[in-house]
């Protein structure tokens, strides 16, 4: 578990290490990483070749080289398994390239656009969208096949609606919702009716008349889009449907294909989110088993990472779940039979780095010695012989080779820069690689960052914090306090790092700030994941309270200390950091003084179906769970300095959320700041960050400096 630190250790440390020889501070270029100084950069080591050659990008050069393991020979690396083609778009046509540079147009459509085209695993075929309907087209012939011709403006093939690419397939798929089969012969898809899904109008601004932009987004307790998952034969028009009835109230996670492509298995989920189900489904028949079953109280995270890893001997799976309260693999057999756990505790598993089926030994990082740092283990089909390989009290980031014996891991902590060693499979470092430490380190000074625990008001959790003090810090004087924080769900932002002088913009730590004599503290509550699903289920139907009283909890530390200013604590965060910090200046106002609050949920009924009724439940099952985790409900209680930001055009936390704000501020008389930014989504047009940062800056030296802004930011 975390590390707990006390008080009188932790002042204690600001006197020792390099501060105590120290000559001169950063100068401002220096202070925000414009100029190297404490730090240099470092190569890159981006995987590996082979099972003797690991990857080592030399920026000087810009040339990336394969590296033997053991002799250290170098020699510029050729990749030697190239893909003979590639797809892209051009003039609203699809094109393919070849290896060897020539191209051929695929497609002739230039009045509506081919979306997400995908080759096919043997490269024979390319799948695509146009205007809600799936195709498929030959490389060699040029042949297009239409398999659904029902698409609309409410009805999807194999495009997401969108709740699904916000909530559950995710942003990185680019609404792309068919799947190739293994052996190119199939392609598996979904179909989304959005016709009983509410329109959200967004409206943009350009143009003499404005227009709309319309997204079918179901708010809480709102209808959801109704979905059938089907599958076709590539060279067939023929649709298969998966025999689910679509007018169920359900949701479908992403569909994983048998290696024999001749299963593919289809993860289903009631509106609740508190059961899932495994199905085996036939794609030649629809026909479908279940397979697994998984029921909890509180919820189940559908669009969990690794859900499903699928072994190579066609007969096993590897499931990721946190059904006893923290995530851990487990072993299963494909029919749905449990073989046995290979991790347990209370601890976190993270991610799996490497399966050996030959050896039977899996390798994966963990939050197990801490859990603000990352560790990579061994452990054994059986479940026995778990084995840490790295090594010391660093967060590791970790590259294994194809074949388990070595792995690279580049690593660091709040007071060490970022080093990267070669280890083998025995957890022995056979060589240091890299050292991102200066030469001219110990020449300056700058403020000492930590990382320790607070004690939760009811004594259950140990609260993580990291700390930046100011440089030349006197506890005989006092300081104003930036407090970044996130604050969402199993969403935690504390890790014991090496923070990058020049992070401190919009959250993290800056050696500007430190110099500038602001306390910087990064924190996290107790259901920010640090404690498992356990810990995270305490925002069961009830969000934004524990996240708030845990806040509150360091805010009351912090201001206890002699050496911070009673009146000078901002807090800032974005999205789900502006919901907290919106709620920290209007219910928690007796304990922050200043807020600058990002895209903020203002009440959780303006958010859609999936996210919120994970944690909510829907507003007509909860109302007082809606009701208190409203800001709109403590407007009475706003003081201090608020301001808010928000992107016209968001359609994730749509601006109503903060219209909504502004309306009941302004009924009560009460001062705040206002920025909306044109044309900007749910983070700001690059056109803006200039404009943002330097206001940012601003609010900074007027409320917690109250002096001008120095001449440099200009």
């Amino acid at each position: 578990m975390t590390k707990r630190w006390t008080n009188l250790a932790v002042i204690g440390l600001l006197f020792i290490g390099s501060q105590s020889i120290a000559q001169q501070r950063l100068s401002f270029d220096e202070a925000w990483g414009r100029v190297n100084t404490v730090t240099k950069p470092i190569n890159g080591y981006s995987g590996w070749a082979d099972n003797d050659h690991f990857l080592e990008y030399n920026r000087e050069e810009n040339r990336t080289y394969k590296v033997h393991v053991k002799t250290g020979y170098r020699e510029i690396y050729v990749p030697t398994e190239i893909k003979s083609t590639k797809v892209f778009s051009r003039d609203n046509d699809l094109y393919i390239q070849f290896v060897n540079g020539q191209e051929k147009k695929l497609t002739n459509s230039p009045e509506v656009p081919e979306q997400n085209p995908t080759l096919s695993p043997d490269g024979k075929y390319v799948a695509f969208t146009r205007q809600s309907n799936l195709f498929s087209v030959a490389v060699e012939n040029e042949k297009e096949t239409q398999y659904t011709t029902d698409g609309t403006d409410v009805i999807y093939n194999g495009w997401s609606s969108w709740v699904y690419y916000e909530e559950i397939l995710g942003r990185p798929t680019n609404y792309r919702a068919f799947w190739w089969s293994p052996d190119s012969k199939q392609i598996a898809f979904m179909r989304f009716d959005d016709t009983k899904v509410p329109m959200f109008p967004i409206y943009g601004s350009k143009g003499q008349n404005g227009y709309l932009e319309q997204t079918r987004y179901p708010k809480a307790g709102q209808s959801n889009p109704e979905v059938k998952v089907g599958f076709v034969k590539v060279e067939d028009k023929n649709i298969v449907w998966a025999d689910f009835n679509e007018k169920d109230d359900q949701y479908f996670g992403e569909p994983y294909w048998s290696y024999d492509s001749k299963t593919i298995m289809v993860q289903w989920m009631n509106r609740d989110q508190t059961n899932l189900k495994f199905y085996n489904v036939n794609p030649l028949s629809g026909a479908k088993k279940e397979i697994y079953n998984e029921e909890q109280p509180s919820w189940i995270n559908l669009d969990h990472d690794e859900r499903i890893t699928y072994l190579a001997d066609n007969k096993h799976y590897i499931l990721k779940s946190d059904k006893t309260g923290w995530a851990h693999y487990y072993l299963y057999t494909l029919d749905g039979k449990l073989v046995n756990p290979l991790t347990s505790g209370e601890w976190q598993v993270t991610k799996l780095q490497l399966v050996d089926e030959k050896s039977k030994v899996v390798y994966f990082t963990a939050r197990k010695e801490n859990s603000a740092t990352s560790d990579l283990y061994r452990v054994d089909y059986s479940g026995k012989n778990l084995k840490r390989l790295t090594f010391g009290d660093y967060t590791h980031q970790v590259s294994v080779s194809p074949n388990g014996n070595y792995f690279i891991t580049t690593y660091s902590n709040v007071s060490t820069p970022s080093k990267v060693s070669l280890v083998d499979n025995k957890g022995k470092v056979l060589k240091e690689l890299a050292d991102a430490k200066s030469a001219d380190f110990e020449k300056y000074k700058i403020g000492k960052t930590d990382y320790f625990t607070i004690k939760s008001d009811d004594g259950k959790f140990d609260l993580p914090v990291i700390i930046t003090y100011p440089v030349d810090f006197d506890e005989s004087k006092s300081y104003p306090v930036i407090m970044s924080i996130y604050g969402g769900p199993d969403a935690g932002t504390v890790r014991n790092t090496w923070k990058n002088t020049s992070s401190g913009a919009y959250g993290g730590m800056s050696q500007h700030w430190a110099n500038e004599g602001i306390i910087q503290i990064e924190c996290d509550h107790r259901a920010s994941g640090h404690f498992g699903k356990q810990g995270v289920a305490w925002m069961h139907r009830n969000l934004g309270n524990w996240e708030l009283v845990d806040y509150i909890t360091v805010a009351k530390w912090l201001k206890a200390k002699s050496w911070v200013k009673k009146d000078k604590l901002l807090i800032t965060g974005h999205s789900y950091g502006g919901y907290m910090t919106c709620l920290a200046l209007t219910k928690g106002s007796d304990y922050f003084d200043y807020g600058i609050a990002g895209a903020p949920v203002t009440s959780w009924d303006l958010y859609d179906t999936h996210y919120t009724e994970r944690w909510m439940d829907t507003p007509q099952d909860n109302p007082d769970g809606y009701k208190n985790g409203s800001i709109l409900t403590y407007v009475d209680k706003y003081k201090g300095g608020l301001r808010i930001l928000h992107g016209d055009m968001d359609d994730n936390v749509h601006m109503q959320n903060t219209i909504q704000l502004v309306d009941a501020l302004t009924d009560r008389d009460k001062h705040f700041e206002l920025m909306i930014y044109p044309g900007s989504r749910h983070g700001w047009n690059r056109s803006k960050l200039k404009y943002d940062f330097k206001e940012r800056v601003r609010f900074y030296y007027q409320n917690l400096l109250e002096r001008p802004v120095p001449k440099e930011f200009n």
